[in-house]
């Protein structure tokens, strides 16, 4: 970490911040607007932050088995993430296949 850069710890991730990562823009040339979402709060939350956003995702609708432009799910793109563990289940208890 840099040395002007403090650890953030505690980060409190209330319903409208969470919620506000179902209408963030896709991010960079990727065309899926559902797996842009999972990947930028996979990349952003703690693990029970992401169980909440699922939640929230999957009452409006939105596709958990949703494809990068490269056709891999977010479930896919973590399997072998040394952290991506506890997303990985996470999304299979909300169901995720694929």
């Amino acid at each position: 970490m840099r040395p002007d850069k403090q650890k953030v710890v505690d980060e409190v991730w209330d319903d409208e911040r969470i919620e506000s990562f179902l209408d963030k823009t896709p991010m960079g040339e990727e065309s899926s607007r559902d797996f842009s979402a999972l990947l930028n709060a996979y990349r952003s939350m703690r693990p029970g932050d992401f169980e909440r956003f699922l939640e929230r995702f999957k009452a409006l609708g939105r596709e958990l088995d949703a494809r990068s432009n490269d056709g891999q799910t977010l479930l896919e793109l973590i399997a072998d993430h040394r952290h991506g563990e506890d997303f990985r289940e996470i999304l299979l208890r909300h169901g995720a296949t694929g």
